[in-house]
């Protein structure tokens, strides 16, 4: 099984699935470009940000990796999950958080802007079925699958609302 991603250009497709190198593929000639290396099993997951220049891939070693097109030697970035793969990544519309989740309980929210630094995990029982932001990225949704009590997760982003937030 296969998970593509297209790059917001449109011009990039990255390619994840059974072999732990992804794939970096021309989007018009299906040329590969690249393989990265990194992963140490299979992947379920990638997404573009939507500055064009980075992109995640989730692997079941439990890892995130942040990879940089203008250097894919190695990934700029390892973010690791607790206790599963990472099935689902996103990353808001101003590309200032990305969300990874685990296949169930865990949720982690990356500040982009802190180069990956500053991060919140959402913890709660249940199988996650997928993660999404709002287009305003006011809101973070998880989906839960269960047979009896499936749903949707909202959660809200808070603000500082500072003086000094208003120089940024």
């Amino acid at each position: 099984m296969q998970h593509t991603s297209l790059s917001p250009d449109r011009k990039v497709v990255v390619i994840v699935g059974d072999d732990p190198d992804g794939l970096l593929i021309d989007a018009n000639t299906g040329k590969t470009l690249h393989s990265m290396k990194g992963h140490r099993d299979y992947s379920f997951a990638s997404a573009w940000n939507p500055d064009g220049r980075t992109f995640a891939t989730g692997n079941q070693d439990k890892t995130c990796r942040i990879w940089d097109v203008r250097n894919l030697s190695k990934a700029v970035h390892v973010l690791r999950g607790n206790l599963g793969a990472i099935r689902s990544i996103r990353f808001t519309s101003d590309g200032q958080f990305m969300s990874m989740a685990e296949p169930a309980d865990f949720v982690h929210i990356y500040d982009v802007k802190s180069d990956y630094n500053r991060r919140q995990e959402l913890d709660f029982f249940g199988e996650i079925s997928g993660t999404s932001f709002s287009p305003d990225t006011d809101a973070l949704y998880v989906g839960v699958w269960d047979r009896t009590y499936g749903s949707l997760l909202q959660f809200g982003r808070l603000y500082n609302y500072s003086y000094l937030d208003s120089l940024c």
